[in-house]
Order: C-alpha cells, then sequence, then structure tokens
C-alpha cells in the first residue's frame, strides 16, 4: 500500500516533549469529539425512564439501540472515505450527520419521529475510531502515547461531569431539554473540528469502494443485532427471528469469501488473520461492550421510581446519581492516568487482565449489594478502578497491534466489535430483566431480580473476555510502536 505520509508534526521541534499551546488546543478538541457518543449516551440512558413514562412505551431500548444499529452498519463505508479523502475530512461529515439527527429528536412530538432523529444521529457513532487515528497522525511521535491514553481517559472525565450536567438538565428541563443540549454538544464538536484540528495528510490510494463487502459486514452485524433484540417479542424460535440472525451470520461468512477475493477488499482478511490484532480485537471488545452496556441497567436501577408490588428502582433523581458517582469517576481518571505511565513498564496484556478481573468482580458484588448510596459507592471502587485501567489500555494495545498505516482500520474493526457486543450485550439484558418486570399504561417496571440477572450477564461476559487475554501474544511495546510510526512518516 502506497501511502502519503506527510505530517504536520514533521514541523515541530524533535526535542520537545511538551504539548504545548497548539496542539493542546487539537488534544482538547479530539478529547471533546472522542467523548461526545460517550456524553450523548450517558444522558441519554439517564433520560430514558422519563421519555419511557412520557411516551408509554415498552421499546424504550431502542431510544439507545437504533441509533448503535446505524453506526455499526455504516463504519466500514465510513472507515473506508476516511483513508480516502482525509480523517478529518470524514470526521466532519459524520459530525454534521450527527448534528441534524439531534436537530429531529429536539423537534419531535412522538416516539417514532425521536427514533429517527437517533438513527441519523448514529452515523457518528464511528467517530472515535477516526480521532484516534488522527491523533497517531498530527501529534508528534513521542505525544502519540500520552495524547491517546488522555482520550483513552477521557471517560473518566465524562463519568465526573456528565451525571451532574445530566442531571441539572433533566431535574431543571426535563427530557426536552437533555435532546437540546445535545444539539449544543455536537454543533461545538463540529465548530472545534473545522477550526482548530488540522488534516491528516496520511492518504490510502483511491481505489473501488468495496460497496458489495461493506454492505455485507455492516448489514449481516446490523441484521444479528436487530434479531436479537426483537427475538423477546417475535419468540425466539420464531422464522423472524431465526431469519435475522441466521441471515445477518450467513452474511458475515459470505462477506469473508468475497473479500479474499475482490482486488480492493473493505477489510483486508489478512489483517484479521495476524493473532495479536483479533484477539487484541476480541477481548477488548467483550469488555468495552459489556462495560458500555452495563450502564443501561445501572441508571434503570438508580432512576426508575420504587413503587412496592411494582418497581425496585432506587427512585434517585439524576443529580443524586451523579453526586453518589462522582468519587469513582475522580478514582477512574487518575487510574486510567496511572495505567498510561504504567504500560511503559509492564506488558499491557498483565494490566488488561487486572483490570477486567476487578472490573467484574465489581459488577458481580453490586449484583448482590445495590440497595444504598454507602454500598453502590464502596463497591464502584473495585470496578471503577478496573474500568479506568481498561478504558486507557484500549487506544494503546490498539496501537502496539496495528501499523501506522493501519490505524484507522483497526480502530474501526475494535470500535465495530465493541459496537456490535454492546448492542447484542445490551439487547440480552433487556430481555433476561424483563423476565420479572411489571407493565402498567405501556411502561415497563422492574423488579430487583431483574437487575440482579442483568449485573450477572455483565460480570460474566467480562469475566470470559479476561480469561482470553491469555490468547493475546506478546507485540511491540508502546514505545516500540512510536518509533516505528516515526519511520514511516520521516
Amino acid at each position: 500500500m502506497t501511502l502519503n505520509v506527510e505530517s504536520p508534526h514533521q514541523q515541530e521541534d524533535p526535542g520537545k516533549t511538551g504539548f504545548g499551546a497548539r496542539f493542546a488546543l487539537i488534544l482538547i478538541a479530539l478529547l471533546w469529539a472522542s467523548q461526545l457518543n460517550g456524553l450523548i449516551g450517558l444522558m441519554g440512558s439517564n433520560a430514558q425512564a422519563e421519555i419511557a413514562i412520557h411516551y408509554h412505551t415498552t421499546q424504550i431500548a431502542w431510544f439507545g439501540q437504533i441509533g448503535l444499529l446505524i453506526g455499526v452498519f455504516s463504519t466500514p463505508f465510513i472507515v473506508k472515505f476516511a483513508g480516502i479523502i482525509g480523517k478529518k475530512r470524514m470526521l466532519v461529515i459524520i459530525t454534521t450527520l450527527g448534528f441534524i439527527g439531534d436537530l429531529v429528536a429536539a423537534f419531535s412530538t412522538n416516539f417514532e419521529t425521536l427514533l429517527i432523529g437517533r438513527a441519523i444521529a448514529g452515523f457518528y457513532g464511528p467517530s472515535l475510531a477516526l480521532v484516534y487515528a488522527l491523533t497517531r497522525d498530527v501529534f508528534p511521535p513521542k505525544l502519540v502515547g500520552p495524547a491517546s491514553g488522555f482520550l483513552g481517559g477521557g471517560m473518566g472525565v465524562l463519568a465526573l461531569g456528565g451525571p451532574f450536567l445530566s442531571g441539572t438538565i433533566l431535574d431543571d428541563h426535563g427530557y426536552r431539554g437533555v435532546l437540546w443540549f445535545m444539539v449544543i454538544a455536537t454543533g461545538i464538536s463540529l465548530l472545534a473540528l473545522l477550526f482548530i484540528v488540522p488534516e491528516s495528510k496520511v492518504r490510502e490510494p483511491r481505489t473501488p469502494v468495496d460497496w458489495i463487502g461493506g454492505i455485507l459486514l455492516g448489514g449481516g452485524l446490523t441484521s444479528v443485532v436487530y434479531g436479537v433484540g426483537k427475538g423477546e417479542g417475535w419468540g425466539w424460535t420464531s422464522a423472524n427471528t431465526m431469519s435475522f440472525i441466521g441471515g445477518g451470520l450467513l452474511a458475515v461468512v459470505v462477506f469473508v469469501l468475497v473479500e479474499s477475493k475482490v482486488p480492493h477488499p473493505m477489510f483486508p482478511i489478512s489483517l484479521l488473520g495476524r493473532r495479536r490484532i483479533w484477539s487484541t480485537f476480541l477481548v477488548t471488545g467483550m469488555i468495552m461492550g459489556a462495560v458500555y452496556a452495563n450502564g443501561t441497567v445501572l441508571n434503570l436501577l438508580v432512576l426508575m421510581p420504587k413503587i412496592p408490588g411494582l418497581s425496585d428502582g432506587l427512585g434517585w433523581t439524576a443529580t443524586k446519581n451523579a453526586w453518589v458517582s462522582a468519587p469513582n469517576s475522580v478514582l477512574l481518571i487518575a487510574v486510567s492516568v496511572a495505567t498510561g505511565a504504567l504500560v511503559r513498564r509492564i506488558d499491557s496484556r498483565i494490566l488488561l487482565a487486572v483490570g477486567g478481573t476487578l472490573t467484574a468482580v465489581g459488577i458481580a458484588l453490586i449484583s448482590q449489594y445495590h440497595y444504598s448510596v454507602a454500598q453502590l459507592m464502596f463497591i464502584g471502587v473495585i470496578s471503577g478502578i478496573g474500568m479506568g485501567m481498561v478504558v486507557a489500555l484500549v487506544p494503546i494495545m490498539v496501537i502496539e497491534s496495528v501499523k501506522p498505516e493501519e490505524q484507522t482500520l483497526g480502530n474501526g474493526v475494535q470500535n465495530m466489535m465493541s459496537g456490535v457486543l454492546q448492542g447484542v450485550l445490551t439487547q440480552v439484558a433487556f430481555v433476561v430483566v424483563a423476565q420479572n418486570s411489571h407493565v402498567m399504561k405501556g411502561t415497563a417496571f422492574y423488579v430487583d431480580s431483574s437487575f440482579t440477572k442483568g449485573f450477572l450477564l455483565f460480570a460474566g461476559v467480562i469475566a470470559v473476555g479476561t480469561l482470553l487475554v491469555a490468547l493475546i501474544p506478546k507485540a511491540k511495546t508502546l514505545d516500540e510502536a512510536e518509533v516505528g510510526k516515526a519511520a514511516v512518516a520521516a
């Protein structure tokens, strides 16, 4: 593959190790872009209980899921075009689509239109993959690792400030205020990308787009997630359920066969044939997919009302939830920063195994002890430490696993893997918690055993993912990966 690897950081003093004002601004703009999806997801998750009650719907799961489905389907194409026309340019395009979708949702007057808006905004889903790839291209070699770790640890900043912001808006202005804040947040990100972030000069050759491969992969995975989501209503052995799940899996198999024969594949199978890459994507996808999906059930627990005999939610306000989770959010930030430093001395696989274990243990304990502020705060320390390690390690392990010219592709695959597993696990979790639910006036309410089973599901998936860390072979260290990047760009 021939690449034009001229990059802005070639003009920088190679002896300079600090970020400086210019790179600090770029980092802040990319941090906002990288965490925008998470912020909107967090605020939407907090608002879902009020939305479900307002619209009298038992289908609230689709408020978050429909955007995820669009993101999964569009990822292969967005990643491909980013390599051809530029990562920043593609990031601007999908952020614009996100802005339009947020506007549609904010102006919506019924649940169906709200879902249409969330679907359009779903095109912003692959943004994180482009942000990490752009980071590797526009920062000087020795700043790539710290910048990537900082962006990964940005989840902690989001976890700290997001709940307070969400709580204030939701408590004072309701779910409609949350929808309008999404519009404002996306608009700020779009302006920052346009005027602060430089374009990467790294390009792939302009080759024909493998439309068939992209449709088979994106459509197949989307079909599986959708089939799982509808399985409870249709029946798990019904023709519709089996058609969507079976047809989706068949499409993925055909995709593998097609990609091995076309001259310009959407995702080169040879990339996934390398053990370090596929094992890293599998493990990080499982752990991060379960971590993200876990937040949905946790927010239902704390924000759903307490109604004896009907609902065993804790009935907290969003602001109270923010105060309760704040100490662990601070801990997550500190741990992610510390992990970014430790990974230069300790094998990233060992750190990931420790982080995954702590996360699984913490969530398993919460499944049994989630009835008071004290329980959620103190047990949350365990999972908070684990999550801080995991979120910092995911982008770093991708850098360690792929070549510079494969960065966008690698981030795209990892992002898609996490998104698919998040979607499937979220749908399965809603099926699990619905087993003991009560429906009143069109709204589903959940009993205590429902939340317990949901948390145990996520803890089990994270535990399995952690055990699979043993599959990941040793690769280049972060410093060695950065040197390889610098050599290519020189």
